[in-house]
């Protein structure tokens, strides 16, 4: 039950202390070496460039361009309705996007169709939990990843936090469906308009006084950002289902990693950076996200937006100190205390002491529930969370963003 009680998001091991070795050791003011090799991505081979330098050389220029010529509201208008991966393309496109969409709707060579199969088992049998840990292991994580957080808030996409949260829902929705990327299924369709959005804050973004004034950079969303916001989701997803001691057949904990290589691979995440192996993506991961967690301003207050989410809704379930409880038991104490989260004895104890017996019960690991009424707040939890996204899933449209954060201005 102690590991079940205690998220050890900021600590990996062995392997994460000899990565906080070799910060030390580097020259005051000078970040880490950049040591992961792309020997270890799903092509095997790559430059071996830091992804800290690197943003998306394709899209940047080309969205860029858009903005240049005023074509970014006619092309948010043709593309609403384009939801579907097999969907033509619709006309009026200027020529160099259709070109760019065209050829990136298409598969990469390394992509596994024989391996969609088990991916859909893993997350039909998991998708309550997933839910709730893509909107709190992945998404209250996105709070203390400094750079996301300062991005988000000053962007658009801060104005509004129950959208933004809806269309990244959106995201982990689509790739977990059966046909996420045949014809009819939409996530290749999602993954290229996500990426047209963050070339958009990446023109956008640096013209911020706000933005610029905060930032520890030139321009946002690198490589290296990117890779930090994909384990955020399906490696801490991963490593959060241990903890708890679900059963995962090898199959299908392969197949649930390819949807989301393809995934990263769709957003535009260049293939030497995306990992080959679970074991893999835990060697970039201590590289990468436990290191840099960290309270911002800007995190803080987004968090605080996150917590009221459930807010006016009847979902009693989905009350502020229940989703406070809840990020301080997925995230840990000192998470929850950088992002100023009270404790709750009441639901906090609950869930350190009921949690480890509910996935046990769900598991099939107990025969009876130990505490029946605890069993069923739980089961109703994930249920009432994943509906609430759920129902913002339908309207949701993404859009190239013509402006930052509108209420900063």
């Amino acid at each position: 039950m102690d590991q079940l009680n205690r998220r050890t998001v900021l600590k990996a091991g062995g392997t994460l202390g000899a990565v906080g070795a070799l910060a030390m050791a580097a020259p005051a003011g000078a970040r880490p070496l950049w040591t992961w090799s792309p020997k270890g991505s799903v092509i095997g081979t790559g430059t071996g460039a830091d992804p800290r330098t690197v943003w998306d050389t394709e899209a940047d220029p080309l969205v860029a361009s858009l903005f240049a010529r005023g074509a970014v509201p006619k092309v948010n208008a043709l593309l609403r309705n384009w939801n579907k991966n097999g969907q033509p393309l619709p006309d009026g496109l200027p020529a160099d996007l259709h070109d760019f969409l065209e050829r990136h709707r298409q598969l990469p060579a390394w992509a596994d169709p024989g391996k969609f199969a088990a991916a859909a088992r893993f997350n039909q049998k998991r998708g309550l939990y997933l839910g709730v840990l893509y909107g709190f292991a992945s998404g209250m994580m996105s709070t203390v990843i400094p750079k996301e957080a300062l991005a988000v808030y000053y962007s658009k996409g801060g104005a509004n936090m129950k959208r933004r949260i809806s269309r990244t829902a959106k995201l982990g929705y689509d790739v977990g469906t059966p046909n996420a990327f045949q014809p009819d299924g939409e996530m290749i369709v999602t993954s290229l308009k996500t990426r047209l959005v963050h070339a958009a804050v990446r023109h956008l973004l640096p013209q911020s006084p706000h933005w610029t004034n905060a930032a520890p950079e030139g321009i946002p969303i690198s490589q290296h950002d990117m890779m930090v916001t994909w384990h955020s989701l399906p490696t801490t997803v991963m490593r959060t289902l241990k903890e708890w001691k679900v059963s995962i057949p090898a199959a299908e904990s392969e197949g649930f990693l390819h949807t989301w290589q393809l995934s990263a691979h769709m957003l535009g995440i260049e293939d030497q950076y995306i990992p080959s192996t679970w074991n893999e993506a835990e060697s970039q991961a201590t590289q990468v996200l436990d290191p840099i967690l960290a309270p911002t301003p800007e995190g803080i207050k987004l968090a605080d937006t996150l917590l009221d989410l459930g807010a006016g809704l009847d979902f009693t379930l989905l009350s502020r100190p229940i989703l406070g409880a809840l990020t301080r038991f997925m995230l840990g104490d000192e998470v929850a205390d950088w992002l100023h989260i009270p404790r709750e004895l009441l639901w906090g104890g609950l869930l350190d002491t009921a949690w480890g017996p509910f996935i046990a019960v769900r598991e099939g690991l107990l025969p009876v529930p130990l505490a029946p009424e605890a069993y069923w707040m739980f089961d109703e939890f994930l249920r009432q969370f994943v509906l609430l996204y759920m129902s913002e899933l339908r309207p949701i449209k993404i859009e190239i963003p013509e402006f930052n954060n509108p209420n900063l201005r």
